[in-house]
């Protein structure tokens, strides 16, 4: 079966509020209606891509999406450990660091700024993207509705992006671009043939 989990990194800010008794840690995995960088091509998430996502998905809080480490808090079916809230900017996540050996990594890690961006790990609905080429020749991917979301990682390097799986979709739309250009030329031609009377 293919793995069709991709990673994608947002550059909002991750923090920690600590104090005798608390050792939260928030940010947003994910942000509405900002375009990407650094894949390739564009991608905006819509507002509505996540409407019955998180229900029914099984989220972790990873430290670097390593699951071999540990897991920092968890969301089964929207409970646990692991807050997540759709506002208005995005996916918005909290939770408790554990007093455990990851735990406390990412606290040292966070004070030290070498954590300092989010990071999240899905997969696309079928039908839930849109691939257009722009007049600048650029693809643009619109995500309007997630299949499901894996997990929301506090990342020490968000310039890492997994991006092999978008690549059927883009081929898919590239292919269909290439099929109604060829059918135009073809009615094209048949167009002046038919006013040549040939």
């Amino acid at each position: 079966m293919e793995d069709r989990t991709e990673i994608r990194n947002t550059t909002f800010q991750v923090i920690a509020n600590e104090d005798d008794e608390k050792r939260t840690v928030e940010g947003y995995a994910l942000l509405f209606g900002v375009n990407s960088d650094n894949l390739g091509f564009e991608e905006v998430i819509e507002r509505g891509a996540l409407d019955g996502v998180l229900g029914k998905s099984d989220v972790f809080a990873l430290l670097n999406h390593d699951r071999s480490k540990g897991i920092l808090a968890r969301a089964k079916n929207g409970n646990g450990s692991l807050s997540l809230e759709v506002d208005s900017k995005g996916l918005k996540y909290r939770f408790e660091a554990p007093k455990t050996a990851l735990g406390n990594e990412l606290l040292e890690n966070l004070r030290r700024g070498e954590i300092d961006q989010s990071s999240f790990a899905f997969t696309v609905a079928d039908g839930g993207e849109k691939w257009e080429r722009q007049k600048n020749g650029i693809w643009k991917r619109t995500i309007s509705k997630f299949e499901r979301i894996y997990d929301v990682s506090p990342v020490y390097n968000a310039a890492y992006s997994k991006t092999s799986v978008y690549m059927r979709g883009k081929e898919e739309a590239e292919k269909e671009l290439e099929e109604r250009d060829k059918q135009n030329l073809e009615e094209y031609y048949k167009g002046i043939n038919n006013s040549l009377n040939i």
